[in-house]
């Protein structure tokens, strides 16, 4: 499960993140990446934590099928959350295929989009 502090939570956010943010699209999945924006909300001089969002529509399926593909993505996205910028605001988009693929296909796509928007992976 993803810490409370690493949850998108406002709609503000999402809209910030989807629109402002650099996008690296993949066969399952879109992830969009507003990196190291300081986060108006948050109390105190520290640095934000990385916070990620989650958006499966019906097009991926019934709600079994999207709650299955969120919760995929919320555990792959645990352990990768710590290599994005501090303050980063994360939107990972579920496309109809996800609904159909195992977690080993949503890993190897997340992989790839998140190289790419960090630099590491050609186009």
């Amino acid at each position: 499960m993803l810490p409370t502090e690493n949850r998108l939570r406002r709609r503000e956010d999402f809209a910030t993140a989807v629109r402002r943010g650099r996008r690296a699209g993949r066969p399952l999945l879109v992830v969009h990446l507003r990196s190291g924006s300081t986060d108006p909300h948050a109390p105190g001089e520290s640095a934000p934590p990385t916070r990620a969002g989650f958006v499966v529509s019906k097009a991926v399926g019934g709600s079994v099928v999207r709650n299955k593909v969120k919760r995929r993505l919320r555990h792959l996205l645990r352990d990768r959350v710590a290599q994005f910028p501090p303050g980063s605001l994360v939107v990972v988009r579920a496309l109809p295929g996800a609904g159909d693929a195992d977690h080993v296909q949503l890993a190897q796509d997340l992989d790839a989009a998140i190289r790419r928007l960090l630099g590491g992976g050609a186009r």
